[in-house]
């Protein structure tokens, strides 16, 4: 937005500025006002459904199970042993499908992550995962049993028989075994307990694992052995899969941040422990993004080079710079709150559905709870809207708890949107009961059926307000909310 600016903030959405260095006495300056950026690429829409999706995994499924007839293992249901190593061998092929499908769930592609947004690939992500380490489990189970009883010997003894006498065997063994140890850290009570550095450098083995059993379908195998059509439909499938990850996870970040070049221009500090962090780059107009996405950023620091968190834009993108707010929540956020001003940053996104691509109505509400409120600040600046059809609803536990009260009020007023804030600490005498129940919701904004709701704010306080909106009904379709869990 150009034009004077009323509030004299210099934070303020009015005031047209760059952020640049920091003056001489250490203090944040900005440059003057600047011309009015051109009009902003938004990130491309791809021509997928998730039905699409499905068709072709499920397609890929019976080919696998074809492929196992073809070769003529029916024959191995005529006896015990033989329906045993069966068994076995069908959890080998599905579980190494879902673990290449586990690699295109980790490409963090923009179009799955336009398709079914992060949520639903969290969960995938999870079910998936689980899913092919117990079928792994259940190949070498079945397998070996299945093996014992046609030699006679028992589970133990075929154990050692086929690790010591096979070493494409015990190559397997080995990348099952670190499978294990990636699956008992994604257990939410094992992950609860663990910083996401920790978390993410275990979860590094899965590649190893991968390359290890490929190794041992690659040798031994069933649909390789003896089959070439098999050996190349296999090879395919890990060459599509890998290559996913190696362009999305990685090509892409690397393109992204080198065309853009992106620094710490400033850091201004938004109240106790929280800081908004302006970066900015070259031709940062022409980066497609818009209010509500995040980005993966990585600070190339000492401390920070290697650690990748997610973060929302706190303000809607301009063409000048991208702004990111941060609350030290006592992990590598605290190390944030200090950043030096000319820190390069290395940049992965934006990534996200939580946008105004997926509104379906004309007035909207959006619902924040503390530090939430970033990806909604950006929000109420940038979706379109007559006067009178946006609605801020904002919780917070105290008056330090809330950020950007001036920019809020100053956008209301701009825009002819409402803001309430509901402060307070629940069960306290001024608050005694949720003010985010839906009795209470739908007092505060009593269209709630004729808006689209964005929802974002601690995990308990996003439960209680979904669910309440499924009590009232909501459709699913007015719903938009994100979790940024590991």
């Amino acid at each position: 937005m150009s034009g004077p600016n009323p509030s004299g903030n210099p934070n303020s959405p009015a005031a047209n500025v760059a952020p640049a260095a920091a003056n001489p006495s250490g203090g944040v300056a900005y440059s003057a006002p600047a011309r009015k950026a051109r009009r902003l690429p938004t990130p491309r829409v791809w021509p997928l459904r998730d039905y699409d999706v499905y068709a072709f995994l499920g397609g890929n499924a019976l080919v696998i199970v074809a492929m196992w007839i073809r070769h003529g293992n029916l024959h191995e249901l005529a006896t015990p042993a033989g329906i045993v190593t069966a068994i076995g061998e069908i959890a080998a092929l599905y579980g190494t499908y879902l673990v290449l499908i586990q690699l295109v769930l980790m490409s963090r592609s923009p179009w799955l992550d336009q398709v079914f947004g992060q949520d639903r690939l969290v969960a995938a992500h999870r079910w998936v995962g689980f899913s092919a380490i117990w079928l792994l489990v259940a190949h070498f189970v079945f397998t070996t049993v299945g093996y014992g009883m046609a030699d006679g010997s028992g589970p133990i003894s075929e154990t050692f028989n086929l690790l010591t006498s096979y070493p494409y065997v015990l190559w397997s063994g080995v990348g099952l075994v670190l499978f294990i140890i990636v699956g008992i850290t994604s257990v939410r009570a094992v992950r609860s307990r663990a910083s996401y550095e920790t978390w993410y450098m275990i979860h590094l083995y899965a590649y190893l694992a991968i390359a290890l059993s490929f190794l041992h379908q690659l040798v031994v195998g069933i649909d390789f052995a003896a089959d070439p059509v098999a050996r190349i439909y296999w090879i395919a499938l890990y060459v599509m899969a890998i290559a996913t990850l190696l362009v999305f996870r990685f090509g892409h970040p690397i393109t992204i941040s080198w065309r853009h070049r992106l620094r710490v221009a400033n850091v201004v500090s938004e109240g106790p422990d929280v800081v908004s962090i302006y970066l900015t780059g070259r031709d940062l107009d022409r980066l497609p993004v818009r209010a509500g996405q995040w980005f993966r950023l990585r600070f190339i620091t000492s401390y920070g080079w290697w650690r990748g968190h997610p973060f929302s834009i706190s303000a809607a993108p301009n063409g000048r710079y991208l702004r990111f707010t941060v609350k030290n929540l006592g992990d590598y956020t605290r190390l944030l709150q200090g950043i030096r001003v000319g820190t390069s940053v290395f940049v992965e996104g934006p990534y996200g559905v939580f946008t105004g691509a997926s509104r379906t109505k004309a007035r909207v509400l959006l619902i924040a709870g503390g530090i939430g409120i970033t990806p909604l600040r950006a929000l109420l600046e940038e979706l379109p809207a007559a006067r009178g059809n946006l609605s801020l609803v904002y919780r917070a536990s105290n008056e330090n708890e809330v950020v950007f009260r001036n920019e809020l009020d100053e956008l209301a007023s701009l825009r002819g949107a409402t803001v309430h804030y509901l402060v307070g600490r629940r069960g306290s005498h001024e608050m005694p009961s949720d003010p985010l129940d839906p009795k209470a919701l739908r007092k505060i904004v009593p269209d709630l059926r004729d808006r689209d709701i964005y929802v974002c704010g601690p995990a308990g306080m996003m439960e209680r307000v979904l669910s309440g909106l499924h009590w009232l009904r909501i459709p699913e379709s007015q719903i938009h909310y994100e979790r940024f869990t590991f």
